[in-house]
């Protein structure tokens, strides 16, 4: 390492402008831990229940692991190239194949379109149902429809408002988990549960299966790095911040699938669209449900508001670079937001509410991430010829490895993994091979940065 040279200092020398760097060590963390809980812990535990049995936890503990393996992956790119774009950034350094750049990149951006799209189910469904009963696809529908309202409007972000956020999604899970202890303590629950494989297909496949589902819960970390360039030394406060990120809300979600286990038998986890309402319902019958209802539905909301935010904003950005038709980057005049991608990621995702069930909208996003994972391990050790002055993060060689293989599997059909998400990601993907075909056929060859594509 060059004496006094750091990431900062290098992109100040280079005479670019660069972001504020305002976010310490706290706010890193809280924004690691706010992105990964979310939506998906509040309306799936059931239906992994329902593909493994009363070992619901075991599927969590093994998605942890995973994500775990590849978040170090992400700690050494992001300490060696400390820049804002994330995985398609590290995609363009390893290979340098703009096409494939590209496709990481709007395979990111439909995974934000089916997590929300999941989200919206999730909010459409038995939470929104103990205030007001209505069509469950009408809602759903509905609900994209303001997403987009809000969203064309513009939205102002605060990573300090992301505490607040953070703060109350995590008070429903403490909820269910005080429950589950105090249950315990009472004697209540049916510890045998946590050891049940009831999967029709066997323990192996149930717990594979489970595995690729539960693996939606623990995705986020990977948002965090998009933030590089506004975060004060980053290549020190990264590491810290999403190991401990990671651990903390794996062990969340962990205790709050043993609780659901203990208390709700399978049957009614797998049939309910908000399991952790049936958790209180059955282990504080006392509580108020509609106040938790209340907080299930904020987590619900506001993931999948910033996953719509984020798959207009990467679209805008690829129209930006001319990597796909110019008119996706059009802005309106007064609003001063990108309409165009927004009505674009808004018409898909009330498609997929409309025929797609909330479990194959949530294994497609773990689908999808589990495929740009497996790049972005593999990328990393391309890139350990690629030598930077500065001293920064490096995973022991067998992590990587190991992430590459372990994401490579959970998004195989080894899994026995059901062929609707195969059939959903591919025709996502497919959109977007036809984009850049268009593109080429209009525009000819054209070089991108692929770090300016979430702009």
């Amino acid at each position: 390492m060059a004496e006094g040279r750091t990431p900062e200092t290098a992109t100040e020398q280079s005479g670019e402008p660069s972001l504020k760097r305002v976010m310490g060590p706290k706010l890193l963390l809280f924004f690691v831990v706010g992105d990964i809980l979310g939506a998906s812990i509040y309306s799936l535990t059931g239906k992994v229940a329902g593909e493994v049995g009363g070992a619901l936890w075991i599927p969590f503990l093994i998605a942890f692991v995973v994500a775990f393996l590849t978040a170090f992956s992400y700690l050494e790119l992001v300490g060696k190239y400390p820049r804002a774009a994330g995985a398609a950034l590290y995609t363009h350094r390893a290979f340098g194949l703009q096409f494939l750049t590209f496709m990481v990149a709007f395979a990111v951006m439909c995974s934000g379109i089916t997590s929300a799209s999941s989200a919206a189910q999730a909010f459409s469904g038995d939470y929104l149902q103990e205030f007001v009963t209505a069509p469950e696809v009408l809602v759903a529908i509905a609900f994209i429809m303001l997403l987009a309202l809000v969203n064309f409007r513009g939205v102002g972000e605060s990573v300090k408002l992301n505490v607040v956020l953070t703060i109350v999604e995590l008070s429903g899970l403490l909820i269910v988990i005080a429950i589950g202890l105090f249950a315990v303590l009472n004697g209540d629950g049916e510890p045998g549960r946590l050891v049940e494989f009831d999967a029709e297909s066997g323990a192996f496949f149930g717990v594979t299966s489970a595995t690729a589902l539960a693996f939606f819960s623990m995705v986020g970390f990977e948002d965090s790095v998009n933030m590089a360039e506004e975060v004060r030394n980053p290549v020190k406060v990264f590491p810290r911040a999403i190991i401990i990120g990671l651990i903390f809300c794996g062990l969340v979600y962990l205790l709050v699938s043993t609780t659901s286990s203990l208390l709700v038998p399978v049957g009614t986890l797998e049939n309910s669209t908000a399991p952790l309402l049936e958790v209180v319902r059955v282990g504080a019958p006392a509580f108020p449900l509609l106040f938790f209802t209340g907080i299930a539905l904020f987590a619900v909301i506001n993931s999948a508001l910033i996953n719509m935010l984020m798959a207009s904003r990467l679209l805008y950005g690829m129209a930006n670079e001319r990597i796909i038709p110019k008119q996706f980057g059009r802005v309106h005049p007064l609003r001063r937001t990108p309409w165009v991608s927004i009505l674009f990621t808004s018409v898909i995702a009330i498609g997929l509410v409309s025929t797609a069930e909330i479990e194959d909208l949530g294994s497609t996003t773990a689908l999808l991430l589990l495929i740009v994972f497996s790049i972005v391990n593999v990328a990393v050790l391309v890139l350990r010829k690629d030598r930077v002055e500065h001293d920064h993060f490096r995973a022991p060689t067998i992590i990587p490895v190991l992430g590459a293989i372990s994401c490579a599997f959970f998004a195989s059909p080894l899994t026995g993994r059901d062929p609707t998400h195969y059939a959903i990601a591919g025709i996502l993907l497919c959109i977007g091979v036809l984009f850049w075909l268009i593109n080429r056929a209009l525009v000819g060859r054209v070089r991108f940065d692929p770090s300016k594509l979430d702009a």
